[in-house]
Order: C-alpha cells, then sequence, then structure tokens
C-alpha cells in the first residue's frame, strides 16, 4: 500500500466530455489506478466521488481536481463494511442527490506477499475476499436503490487477468477477482430491467508507481515479453475502457468483460 507521502504521478485530464453531468463513485480512488480513473472521469465530464480507506489520500485527489476546475469531493470507505458502503452512497445522494455510476476498484493487492496457497493464513484469506469481493457486493447493492431511482447507470467492476492465466502464489487474489466476473454476469441479468449495464475489466499487469512483491524487474521484463503489446501497461491504458462503459455510448453493453493486458491473453 502506497504511503501517504509517495510521490503520485500528475493527473492527467482529456478534452472527452462523454461523462457530462453524471455522478460517478469511484472506490480505491486515492491512488493507483483509482485516482486515473477519478482524472478521467472528471475530464468527461462526470461529478466524481473520490472513495478509499485512506480519506487522507482521497482528500488530496479530490482537492487536486477542484482545483484544476473539475467537480469532485472525497469519502473515506472502508468497502467490506457494510454500512461504510452505505454510509457512502449516502453522503453522495446528500451532495448531488443521484447516483448514475459506480466503478468498484477498491482492492487488496500491493500489501500481498506472494505465497503458495498452504501458507495463506485463513485470515489473510479472509481479509482479501472481504475486499476483493464482499466489497464489490456490498457497494453494489447500496447503490442499487439510486441506480433503480435514477431510471439507469453503469457499474464497472475490476477484476483482473490473473484469473486467465491462473498466476500461481496469490490464490486468495485470484479467487475474489474470478468472482467478480460471476458476479458481473449475474447482476447484469438482475439490474438489466432497469437500464443499468454491468461490465468487468480485467487490467493485466499496470505500472501504478506503487511497489508490489510481483513487480520486480526481472518479472516485469517477464511480464512485457509474454504480451502482444511490448511495453509496459500505465493506468491511461485502463481508465479509457472505463470511461467507455459509462458513457451513454456503452448503454448496449452489459455482462462483458473486457481484457486489458497488452495482449497477453485472447478471448
Amino acid at each position: 500500500m502506497a504511503t501517504r507521502n509517495q510521490a503520485q504521478p500528475a493527473l492527467e485530464a482529456g478534452p472527452d466530455r462523454a461523462l457530462e453531468g453524471k455522478v460517478s463513485i469511484i472506490t480505491g480512488a486515492g491512488q493507483g489506478i483509482g485516482r486515473v480513473f477519478a482524472a478521467a472521469f472528471a475530464a468527461a465530464g462526470a461529478r466524481v466521488v473520490v472513495a478509499d480507506l485512506d480519506a487522507e489520500n482521497a482528500w488530496k485527489t479530490a482537492d487536486e481536481l477542484t482545483g484544476a476546475g473539475y467537480h469532485a469531493f472525497a469519502v473515506g470507505v472502508d468497502v467490506s463494511d457494510e454500512s461504510s458502503a452505505e454510509a457512502m452512497v449516502a453522503a453522495t445522494m446528500e451532495r448531488y442527490g443521484q447516483v448514475d455510476v459506480l466503478v468498484n476498484n477498491a482492492a487488496i493487492f500491493s500489501a500481498l506477499t506472494m505465497k503458495p496457497f498452504d501458507e495463506i493464513s485463513a485470515s489473510e484469506w479472509r481479509r482479501v475476499i472481504d475486499v476483493n469481493l464482499t466489497g464489490v457486493f456490498l457497494c453494489c447493492r447500496a447503490v442499487a436503490g439510486a441506480l433503480r431511482q435514477e431510471g439507469g447507470g453503469s457499474v464497472i467492476n475490476i477484476s483482473s487477468s490473473t484469473v486467465l492465466g491462473g498466476r500461481p502464489n496469490y490464490l486468495h487474489y485470484v479467487t475474489a477477482k474470478a468472482g467478480v466476473v460471476g458476479l458481473t454476469r449475474a447482476m447484469a441479468r438482475e439490474l438489466g430491467s432497469h437500464d443499468v449495464t454491468v461490465n468487468a475489466l480485467m487490467p493485466g499487469s499496470v505500472d501504478t508507481g506503487i511497489p508490489r512483491d510481483s513487480a520486480q524487474p526481472s518479472a516485469v521484463d517477464q511480464i512485457v515479453a509474454s504480451q502482444a503489446l511490448r511495453r509496459r501497461l500505465r493506468p491511461t491504458d485502463i481508465a479509457g475502457a472505463a470511461v467507455f462503459l459509462a458513457s451513454d455510448a456503452a448503454r448496449a453493453i452489459t455482462g462483458q468483460t473486457i481484457v486489458i493486458d497488452g495482449g497477453m491473453n485472447f478471448l
């Protein structure tokens, strides 16, 4: 997990306004890919709720966006806690009166140490599942009423391409991210009659600037060599797909999983 004093890359914004007027909650948006999602959504015209367990980082991101002339505010949230997820949505409704988009990005990954599955403690297993899978469920459940009230909207769940390769030594993480795909498909069926789309993104290995056990130079070189695109992926490579799925251009796309891993896996 990044420290509060860790240098973060500058937020980049583009001219597209595909999300004009939409209110978007993005979890895990205080750092890493979520932070770039927040900037991309704001640049596309959305009013962004920067939600993160680290409220200080969340407010830092929100303040940068408002300082750049965008609409944003921050909420501290533990996605694995039912009441915290509900409070996040309540704060959004109080501030903006609507929710149009939920991006379930919050997850435990960088803090994990690679280890054989039979060395993963039951408590560590539960914590990863609680945040990476149950957290998605709780946030979706908390926002469902607001999306129905709005008469439509978008849910974008962040899975991982580690599911496709069955990456070893991260069994709890891979299992949770596989569950996100199943949740996405079933929820798309349940919310489709309310004109709510539910889709998943499967990022590959992305350089977020956050140190992690699996991103040693030799491992990164092997990952890049296995991709069709022989370059390190950046958060901006993922953000464009998220903006598209949240936009009206993707209103007929639901229950789908889009792999963004530089061509490591083909579906």
